[in-house]
């Protein structure tokens, strides 16, 4: 990691504008682009053509485009009820005991989000109603891996929030049927149907509808490249819940800090991808070069060790700056996904957070445990987006509607000024609508 001095080069170095760069791809990925379309195409383009071939093909087109990609047709679209049953015998009990607690905890957070903040507004003159979202598509990545902790996070906040149907769209592993874990964490979540298919051509499926897959209301999930550009072009059709980036961490840490704790926080996210962003900001320089011994030790046996390598040497940093306030304010200028607080008395620090996704305070709040059974959810604003966006909650699986209730005493109050504003306006026919009343 390099290692950089004083707060103007930490400032410099780690503000940043949230801009989200999609389209770039490998050679590789450039090649297979080729042999699927018959051209050179670019990413945006080719997910452009997928999502128009499923509007108008419907089913036809999301089995070609499986075929092409992933080489083979599945015998059905849709997971069964025995197919999800027989998952949980090729799962580890150690493994169904880890994902009940996640859920339960999961599920506890996002219930109580519920009560804190599902309040219709009832009053004389107006209100407000709050109602669930009809449909909502959960993307979950497969194939190679499996992630049943992303189906957890987004299906049970949607769940809770009185969602009438959630709908799993999850790539299958090659000829079979999703990973087991992803199939039993749907069972757990309350998925109502799953899905085996993915990609652009999955999303497209969830925004359009096709005969077999009824178009959903938002889109929610992870994925890789084409996956994040269909849920961008598909935006205004459906909702989604964002755009995410590589994953990232900045850890804040004084003298009182453990240099092996902040390198095992360091690599956890640095593991994850190439383009994953590892930062520390400290107070102390004897801390930083520790760190950096550390990292070099731990990474040694680390099975993802070239990956982390690779994170760490492109993007990884540890800015050592004068004090703590210099150090949040780094913070807050790069708005971190998860934000980690490893620092003498770290909640007295707390009010002065504005940008962050997660914050984790203390040396026993280590972010693998935010992703998997913390409770508060894991899928976060990345790329700077923390100082706009937020976690995902139940509030993005409800929307308000506003009520207007005017008496008769109430309309001769305000008409006039409204018969004002709609002239200011040039519209007649409003001042029109509200002068036949009075």
């Amino acid at each position: 990691m390099q290692i950089i001095k004083g707060f103007a080069e930490a400032r410099a170095r780690l503000s940043r504008q949230a801009v989200l760069e999609l389209g770039e791809v490998t050679p590789g990925i450039s090649r297979r682009l080729k042999e699927i379309f018959g051209r050179e195409i670019a990413a945006d383009q080719a997910v452009a053509q997928i999502l128009a071939d499923v509007r108008t093909l419907g089913d036809s087109a999301v089995l070609d485009y499986t075929f092409k990609i992933d080489g083979f047709i599945p015998p059905n679209l849709e997971i069964s009820r025995e197919q999800v049953q027989a998952a949980y015998k090729e799962i580890s009990r150690e493994l169904l005991q880890a994902l009940n607690l996640a859920a339960e905890r999961i599920r506890g957070f996002h219930q109580l989000q519920k009560e804190q903040n599902f309040r219709g507004i009832a009053g004389d003159e107006w209100g407000q109603l709050v109602r669930p979202l009809e449909r909502v598509g959960v993307y979950a990545p497969g194939g190679t891996a499996s992630y049943p902790s992303t189906v957890l996070m987004t299906a049970i906040p949607a769940k809770v929030a009185g969602v009438k149907e959630i709908i799993l769209i999850t790539p299958p592993r090659h000829l079979g049927s999703p990973s087991p874990a992803t199939l039993v964490a749907a069972d757990i979540a309350g998925v109502d149907r799953i899905l085996g298919i993915g990609g652009a051509q999955a999303i497209a499926a969830l925004a359009y509808g096709t005969e077999s897959i009824p178009r959903v209301d938002k889109i929610c999930g992870p994925g890789n490249i084409f996956v994040a550009l269909a849920k961008k072009m598909v935006f205004g059709v459906v909702d989604i819940d964002g755009i995410m980036g590589p994953s990232e961490v900045m850890i804040l840490a004084d003298h009182s800090a453990r240099a092996d704790y902040c390198a095992a926080d360091l690599l956890a996210q640095a593991e994850h991808d190439p383009l994953a962003q590892a930062v520390l900001v400290t107070t102390s320089e004897k801390l930083a070069l520790d760190i950096d011994q550390e990292l070099k030790k731990q990474l040694d046996d680390l099975p993802r060790r070239q990956i982390a390598s690779e994170s760490l040497g492109d993007r990884g940093v540890i800015a050592v700056v004068d004090n703590i306030a210099e150090a949040i304010e780094v913070a807050n200028l790069y708005a971190p996904e998860h934000l980690e607080l490893m620092i003498d008395a770290a909640e007295f620090y707390l009010d002065q957070i504005t940008n962050a996704g997660c914050v984790f305070i203390g040396e026993n709040s280590t972010v693998p445990l935010g992703d998997y059974v913390a409770g508060p959810n894991h899928a976060l604003p990345t790329g700077g987006t923390a100082r706009f966006s937020s976690p995902l909650n139940i509030m993005d699986f409800v929307k308000f509607i506003d009520v207007v209730r005017l008496d008769r005493s109430r309309l001769k109050k305000l008409g006039p000024a409204a018969i004002t504003l709609a002239r200011a306006e040039g519209l007649e026919a409003h001042a029109r609508a509200i002068e036949k009343r009075l």
